[in-house]
This record gives C-alpha cells, structure tokens and sequence, in this order.
C-alpha cells in the first residue's frame, strides 16, 4: 500500500512539473512569435510602402494613356478612313476601347488595400490570415491593372507591383 501512495505521489509531482514545462513553453513560444512578429512588421511595412510607390507610378503612367491611345486611334483611324466603315460602329469601338484602357478603378482598389494593410500591421491580434487574403487582392488588383494595360511602362510597372505583392505575401506566410 506504502509503495502505491509514493507512486501516486510521483505522478503527481511528475505531473505538476510537466505541467510547469508546458506552461512555459507555451509562454517561450508567445514571446518568440511576438519578436517575430515585431521584426516582420517593419519589414512588411517597407514592401506596403513599395507597393503605394508603385501604385502612385501606376497613376502617373495611366494618366498619360488617354493621350496615347488618342494618339493609336487616329493613325488606325487614317488607315480605316480609305475604308467603308460605319461611324456609329467605328464610335462604338472607340468607347470600348477607352473603358478597356481605364485602370482607375484598379488604382482606387489598390489604394483601398494600401491602407488597409497598414491599419492591419497596426493593429493587435493575430493578422497573418487577414493579411494573406488581402495579398490575394492585390495580386487580383495587380494582374487586372496588367491586363488592361495599353501602355509598356505601364505595364512594367504592374510587373513590379505583381513583385512586390509576391515579396508581401512570402513574408506574411510567416505571420500568424
């Protein structure tokens, strides 16, 4: 009987002191992941920075645009002039055209998500999913703005925003 109460109560010490190192290691593992953390955002900072550079590129470059398809669209219209075309059809592409060419809608998403990845680093709590779907948006944003594209410079700058959202996701992977 004495030999079944100190085992008892060697389970309950051993018990007790794996409870006290599983305490603890849970804490060790909190306090690594908020260093983590700490050092990710200034990092993840720098990219949202990189990306609202190149956001703001994107706008400059979409300004000139209009001006250049205006341009495309008259050399193509003297060439389609010596044909027989419907001005009415021949209005209608034009329009298309332009709505095609129209990126604002892309840069006015892409500032939206700038900021909210800025109020997320901001923030506590755990992020790293909010994050990671927010890079997918970009991504989107970012791949749309490319598409659209009528421009080279424009479009090289969609390559690097599409760079930088890829640097973003990679690092928010590592953030919970």
């Amino acid at each position: 009987v004495a030999a079944a109460q100190d085992d008892e109560d060697a389970r309950a010490r051993l018990d007790v002191a794996m409870l006290a190192s599983l305490n603890e290691a849970i804490e060790a593992l909190g306090a690594a992941r908020d260093a983590e953390g700490a050092a990710l955002t200034p990092v993840l900072s720098d990219v949202i920075d990189r990306i609202a550079e190149l956001r703001a590129d994107a706008a400059r470059a979409a300004a000139d645009a209009p001006e250049m398809l205006k341009q495309r669209l008259n050399a193509k219209l003297s060439e389609l002039i010596e044909q027989d075309i419907d001005p009415q059809r021949l209005a209608a592409e034009v329009a298309i055209l332009a709505s095609k060419a129209d990126v604002r809608e892309e840069l006015d998403r892409l500032s939206a998500h700038i900021d909210a990845a800025r109020e997320m680093l901001g923030a506590s709590g755990p992020v790293g999913r909010k994050l990671d779907f927010l890079s997918q948006e970009f991504m989107r944003e970012a791949n749309t703005l490319c598409s659209k594209s009528a421009d080279i410079a424009l479009t090289r700058i969609g390559l690097d925003l599409k760079a930088a959202i890829e640097q973003f996701r990679e690092q928010v992977q590592n953030v919970e």
